[in-house]
């Protein structure tokens, strides 16, 4: 028999420190598309990757075969010599050492897709630490806010 998932994760980190070094859209547009291809590469399919200044959100499916920790330590090892390399950020000294990873029902799609899309506008009324306890109360995640910086 054949192997038939639906592993639709909303993935999202921070650059170290919350810093604001991802500053360029144009360049994080750049930034967008080599993720994506980072993604391609391993099977995976990418519904939606948007951010701002300081975090980015990557909505996909990820491969059966691929564990997660792993898939997001190569995102951003990746990354993080991809932006070093071609100097994209300047400012940028690196992603921070956790993530967040949410599941959610393929029915939920189309509602991520539009918040992803529209990153710097829920920006304007919440900032990065707001919506990251947003989303763990949403998914029932228990934390303690020390470790949130």
């Amino acid at each position: 028999m054949s192997t038939y998932t639906q592993l639709m994760y909303q993935i999202v980190f921070s650059t170290l420190h919350r810093e604001n070094t991802l500053q360029s859209k144009e360049k994080r547009t750049k930034l967008y598309k080599y993720i994506w291809g980072v993604l391609e590469k391993k099977q995976c399919h990418l519904y939606r990757i948007n951010g701002v200044e300081d975090h980015i959100h990557i909505l996909t499916h990820i491969h059966p075969t691929i564990s997660l920790s792993n898939f997001v330590k190569d995102i951003k090892l990746s990354t993080t010599d991809m932006i070093k390399t071609e100097g994209l950020f300047p400012g940028f000294s690196g992603w921070q050492d956790g993530y967040g990873a949410f599941t959610y029902s393929i029915n939920e799609k189309d509602r991520l897709i539009e918040y992803i899309k529209n990153q710097e506008e829920h920006h304007k009324k919440f900032n990065f630490r707001e919506e990251f306890i947003k989303m763990l109360n949403e998914q029932n995640i228990q934390f303690n806010e020390k470790y949130l910086m």
